[in-house]
């Protein structure tokens, strides 16, 4: 069972990015076009569980398939599309077994590039947003300490309504 933990904001987390990143474009080569931070950890000033989300993108999603050793060599676990199609997802714990790091690759032109990047960039342009999506994660890890998909769920109603605005605010930018 993984534990629900959300830590206050951390200038390490742009450092941990950027030094896995590097990583990442070395080992999956020239189909790598670039490498987004995503997620909580990449919102200034909120809190997030201590995971960095890595956003890649490819020439060539099945190019990725052929690099899923290069990715278990970084210490990264391989689980393919998982859950979605268009995707090659890779998950990383430390050495206690906690998560510390998610991939998600796409092909240049997915949509999801888009939702993922524009969401984080309306949430860094909004900070009022940002901050209801910070106390909702604080009241949400502190009442399913021990239930990850219930933390998941809670999240679920805001991230939606908030990516329909973003989307609307990116249409108008």
């Amino acid at each position: 069972m993984r534990q629900v933990q959300v830590h206050p904001p951390n200038p390490q987390w742009g450092k941990d990015f950027a030094a896995e990143a590097a990583q990442i474009a070395l080992a999956l080569g020239d189909n790598v076009v670039q490498i987004y931070h995503i997620g909580s950890t990449a919102i200034p000033n909120i809190y997030a569980k201590p995971v960095i989300d890595l956003l890649v993108e490819v020439n060539d999603i099945d190019q990725m398939d052929g690099r899923n050793s290069a990715m278990m060599s970084l210490g990264y676990e391989v689980m393919g599309e998982f859950g979605l199609p268009g995707r090659r997802y890779f998950r990383k714990d430390n050495a206690e077994g906690d998560r510390t790091r998610h991939v998600h690759t796409f092909q240049t032109g997915s949509f999801e590039i888009i939702r993922h990047l524009t969401f984080r960039d309306f949430m860094i342009a909004h900070p009022n947003c940002a901050q209801q999506y910070s106390d909702l994660k604080r009241a949400l890890a502190a009442e399913y300490a021990e239930d990850i998909d219930g933390y998941m769920d809670g999240k679920d109603s805001f991230v939606k309504a908030m990516e329909r605005r973003a989307l609307q605010w990116r249409g108008r930018a």
